[in-house]
């Protein structure tokens, strides 16, 4: 399965995924793929960093190119107040989002 593969099934899952980012360990909870600058990014909430809990669920943008070893995790996330899918960096470039909706 490739990463954009894993993404999108984690996103319609809402389900975590691990993954090393700048050679860093963590786990994400993906909301939205979209493309900028002909390049495919991911917005996910970082739940871990280096196996510590992140206390700030902040939004983070995640250059696709520089995620490795992504793993779908078994961990469900809920989506993160702070996520509008009708921000103006999503307009003609989501590939995919998080649906409020889905269960």
């Amino acid at each position: 399965m490739t990463n954009n593969q894993l993404l999108l099934e984690a996103i319609a899952l809402k389900k975590c995924v691990t993954a090393a980012y700048n050679n860093v360990a963590m786990k994400l909870a993906p909301h939205v793929l979209y493309s900028k600058h002909s390049a495919l990014f991911v917005d996910a909430v970082i739940l871990e960093k280096s196996g510590e809990l992140r206390r700030d669920k902040k939004l983070g943008a995640f250059h696709l190119a520089g995620l490795n070893d992504l793993q779908l995790s078994d961990q469900s996330f809920d989506i993160a107040p702070q996520f509008d899918p009708a921000a103006e960096k999503y307009q003609d470039a989501t590939l995919f989002v998080v649906d409020a909706d889905a269960g």
